[in-house]
């Protein structure tokens, strides 16, 4: 499906679920939702206020519930787990491949840990400790051990028995991994290739050693990269000695490059890419706090090679110094709620249906940073030049600039959508021009009126 027919997919589901849930009638929603696959659970989940997810979440079939945990960031994941009983979690979890249980495992309780491991065979049990035990970002931590290996000592008509003795294969098996007594790689063999030859035909004659095959040490990034290189739909990853661990399948690295994409867009802002959308207002506030501090040095440092100029800007020098610092925090302000919502409206989760609910959230986060921003500015202008009507006029610029940067941030990529513009490439130019013009004329406006009356 084309990615703009997608979102409009997503944006049309998350109307129709908020209008079922408006009418207060469960079934509509229940239907609903149980005709959607796990990952467009989650991307909905996502785009709910808590009150609505918790009730959606509540209706989800359960036999779909650990594969919606798996699609859902890690904010949202820790507020849906911690509403589940450890039976729910154990029920939910339990049947899941053991790469995506390995995801999941550091969110869940200890408890349910263990009867999640008690529940398990010895193999898988051996599968998942062996996952576990390589380092988070590597290919170690994507492979999946639940895969198909056979001999090249044996024919086509040996395999294809194999195979229907089995009854099922994993998903996303597109070859058949050919390995040696010790277990060590050989190649591999496409399973159109045993469909379209002689059932006596020697497997060893079928063999493709020509694929490279990916270290279980190697980075996520990399392994990313050598899919896109290779066109892979699946790959093989073996240890020092060559021996077969497993395999890494496309479903696995399109999440990674999805939170590559995230991860560079939101790094851009000093934000988390697995941000909830509709995460609690004190802790976004908090967050997002810490980067306005640093953000608040950089520039005070602009104001104070303006202040070096102090002989030429003569009576105005204190408004001029500190012109640059309402801007600039206006500016980053507005960036952190620019890219929240280029991010939310890509994915599809950002509607009429949940836009004020997100408004108001933004605008609260702007006005409590605004209001701890300001009184720390305004010590600091009033510990520099003992003018308390400058140091008021400072901090209440501040407030305004935060607060008509949050609204900023949420409207202008809309406008840019409705007329077609890419709120990401465009967004912020327009942002950062007018948080400049609104810190300058809020902060130069109120020093007007209290200090030259």
């Amino acid at each position: 499906m084309a990615e703009p027919a997608r979102h409009d997919k997503t944006a049309r589901q998350l109307r129709l679920l908020s209008e079922a849930l408006d009418t207060g009638r469960l079934g509509p929603v229940r239907r609903l939702v149980n005709t959607l696959s796990p990952a467009e659970i989650g991307n909905l989940l996502e785009s709910l206020p808590p009150a609505k997810r918790n009730v959606v979440w509540g209706l989800v079939d359960p036999e779909d519930d650990g594969e919606v945990l798996v699609h859902v960031g890690d904010e949202v994941r820790e507020g849906l787990i911690a509403d589940m009983d450890p039976d729910e979690l154990v029920a939910a979890v339990e049947d899941l491949d053991i790469d995506d249980l390995a995801d999941l495992v550091d969110d869940l309780p200890d408890t349910v840990i263990d009867e999640v491991l008690k529940s398990m065979d010895r193999e898988n049990r051996d599968r998942l400790e062996q996952v576990l035990s390589y380092p988070e970002d590597s290919a170690g931590r994507l492979l999946n051990p639940d895969i198909i290996t056979v001999r090249a000592d044996v024919s086509v008509d040996v395999v294809l028995r194999y195979l229907r003795l089995r009854g099922e294969v994993p998903e996303h098996t597109d070859h058949l991994f050919v390995v040696s007594r010790r277990h060590q790689y050989l190649g591999r063999i496409p399973l159109s290739a045993l469909l379209t030859h002689e059932p006596a035909t020697p497997i060893n004659e079928l063999l493709d050693d020509e694929q490279p095959a990916i270290s279980v040490t190697e980075s996520s990034a990399e392994v990313a990269r050598q899919f896109s290189d290779h066109d892979w739909l699946s790959a093989p990853v073996l240890d020092a000695n060559n021996i077969l661990l497993g395999r890494i399948t496309i479903d696995d690295v399109v999440d990674i490059i999805r939170e590559q994409a995230e991860h560079q867009a939101m790094g851009a802002a000093g934000l988390d890419e697995e941000v909830d959308l509709f995460a609690p207002i004190a802790r976004t506030t908090r967050s997002r706090a810490i980067w306005l501090g640093i953000n608040l040095l950089t520039a005070f440092l602009a104001s104070w090679v303006i202040g070096n100029f102090q002989h030429v800007l003569e009576k105005v020098v204190a408004t001029a110094v500190l012109m640059p610092v309402v801007a600039s925090m206006g500016g980053i302000a507005g960036t952190q709620t620019l890219t929240i919502m280029v991010r939310a409206l890509a994915l599809g989760q950002v509607g009429m249906s949940n836009l004020w609910p997100l408004l108001r959230k933004e605008v609260t986060v702007g006005l409590l940073n605004g209001l701890l921003w300001a009184f720390a500015v305004g010590m600091v202008s009033f510990a520099v030049y003992r003018d308390v009507l400058l140091s008021v006029a400072f901090g209440a610029a501040m407030v305004i600039n935060l607060c008509v940067a949050a609204l900023a941030g949420v409207f202008i990529p809309l406008a840019q959508k409705r007329m077609g513009i890419d709120p990401a490439l465009a967004g912020g130019t327009i942002l950062t021009t007018l948080t400049d013009c609104c810190g300058f004329a809020s902060f130069l406006g109120l020093a007007t009126l209290m200090l030259l009356r």
